[in-house]
C-alpha cells in the first residue's frame, strides 16, 4: 500500500499523545486535536511548495537530517526541560523553510480554525514541525533531494484530501496551497458535490414519499428533511469559517482607546517565552534581563487597562493568559534551576509571575 504521510503522522499523534501535548502546553485537548488535524496537512502543503523551489529539496533534506529521532523522543520531552527547546527549534525550522510571512499565515489560519490563540498555535506548530520533518526523514528517499521532491509530489492528493472543510478557505490567498494545484480544488469540489448528492438523495426520498401519502399537506412534507439537510450541509461547509470570524470579532472587542489589549497580551506572552527559551547560563541570563524587563513593562500596560475593560473583556484576557500559565511556569522553573541564574533573574521573574497571575484571575 502506498504511503500516506498525513495518515502516518496522525496515527503517531494518538489521543493519549494529543492529551499529553495539550497538558504540556496548558491547552484544551479538543482544540489541540482540531489544530493538529489542520496543522499537519497545512504544514505538508507548505513543505510541498518548498520542494518545488530550485534549492528547496536540499533545504528540506538538511532540515530533516536533524530531526530523524524527534518523533520517538517527543514523549520523553513533553512537560520537561526539553519541551521548550523542541518548540523553539521547530519554530525556527518553520521560519527558515517557509519564511516568516507563510509561517505567520499558517499560524493565523490554524489558530482561527481551532480557536487557539496565536501564541498557543505557534507553540503547537513548533512542536509539530519536528515530528513532520522526522517522519519525512524516515521515508524511503527522504534524505535525498530527489527522493524528497518525489515523495512530497506524490502526496498532493493525500494532503489536499486531509485539509478539513473550511480550513482551505482560511488559507485562501496565502499561496500555501498553490503547490497542490488542482488537488486542493478537487478536494473542495468533492465536499461540495457530497453535500449536493445528500440533498438530491433526500429530495428523491421525499418525492417518493409524496406519492405514498395522500392529501395536499403531505405533498410538502418532503421539504422538511430537504431543508434540514441543506442547512446541515451549509453549516458543514461554512461553519468553521463562521466560527473563526466570530472568534476574530471577539478579539477585536478587546480594543481599548485604540490599543488591542488582546494582541498586546498575546505578544507579551510570546516574547516572554521566546526570551526564557534562550536562557541557558548566567551570561545569557544577563543578556535576557533587559528583554524580560521590557516584557514586564508590556504586561504593566495591559494590567493598567484592566480597569477600563468590561467583565466579559476581562474574562477574555484571562482566557488568553490562563491556558499558557502551565507552560510559562515550567519555563520559569527551568530557567531558575540553572546555576547562578536565579540571582540574576529571580526578582524580575517573581514580578512577572505576580502580574500574570492577576491577569489570569
Amino acid at each position: 500500500m502506498a504511503t500516506n504521510l498525513v495518515s502516518l503522522i496522525m496515527e503517531f499523534l494518538t489521543p493519549d499523545l494529543i492529551g499529553r501535548i495539550a497538558s504540556g502546553l496548558g491547552l484544551d485537548s479538543n482544540k489541540v486535536r482540531t489544530a493538529a488535524s489542520a496543522g499537519v496537512p497545512g504544514l505538508l502543503a507548505g513543505l510541498s511548495g518548498v520542494a518545488a523551489e530550485p534549492d528547496g529539496p536540499q533545504k528540506l533534506v538538511e532540515a530533516a537530517r536533524g530531526e530523524t529521532g524527534t518523533p520517538g523522543q517527543l514523549t520523553d520531552m513533553l512537560g520537561g526541560a526539553g519541551q521548550s527547546s523542541v518548540i523553539a527549534r521547530g519554530s525556527q525550522l518553520l521560519g527558515s523553510l517557509l519564511g516568516g510571512r507563510d509561517q505567520n499565515a499558517l499560524t493565523e489560519a490554524v489558530g482561527r480554525f481551532s480557536g487557539l490563540g496565536q501564541s498557543s498555535t505557534g507553540s503547537l506548530l513548533g512542536m509539530l514541525a519536528p515530528i513532520v520533518m522526522g517522519t519525512l526523514a524516515r521515508q524511503p528517499g527522504g534524505l535525498n533531494p530527489n527522493g524528497m521532491a518525489n515523495l512530497l509530489a506524490s502526496q498532493k492528493n493525500n494532503i489536499a484530501a486531509a485539509l478539513p472543510s473550511g480550513f482551505s478557505n482560511l488559507l485562501g490567498g496565502t499561496g500555501l496551497l498553490d503547490s497542490l494545484g488542482g488537488a486542493a480544488r478537487d478536494a473542495a469540489g468533492t465536499a461540495t458535490q457530497s453535500a449536493r448528492t445528500a440533498g438530491s438523495a433526500v429530495y428523491s426520498a421525499g418525492n417518493a414519499g409524496q406519492h405514498a401519502v395522500s392529501g395536499t399537506a403531505a405533498r410538502w412534507l418532503w421539504l422538511i428533511p430537504l431543508a434540514a439537510i441543506i442547512a446541515g450541509a451549509v453549516y458543514w461547509l461554512n461553519g468553521p469559517a463562521q466560527q473563526a470570524d466570530q472568534h476574530v470579532a471577539s478579539a477585536q472587542n478587546l480594543t481599548v482607546a485604540g490599543v488591542d489589549v488582546g494582541k498586546q497580551t498575546t505578544d507579551s506572552l510570546s516574547n516572554l517565552r521566546t526570551t526564557l527559551s534562550g536562557v541557558t547560563d548566567v551570561p545569557s541570563a544577563k543578556a535576557a534581563l533587559p528583554k524580560l524587563q521590557d516584557v514586564t513593562g508590556q504586561i504593566d500596560k495591559t494590567d493598567g487597562m484592566i480597569g477600563s475593560l468590561s467583565v466579559d473583556q476581562r474574562k477574555a484576557i484571562a482566557n488568553i493568559v490562563s491556558p499558557q500559565m502551565s507552560a510559562v511556569n515550567q519555563l520559569f522553573d527551568k530557567v531558575l534551576a540553572i546555576p547562578g541564574v536565579d540571582q540574576v533573574l529571580k526578582p524580575t521573574i517573581d514580578s512577572v509571575k505576580a502580574k500574570l497571575a492577576t491577569l489570569a484571575a
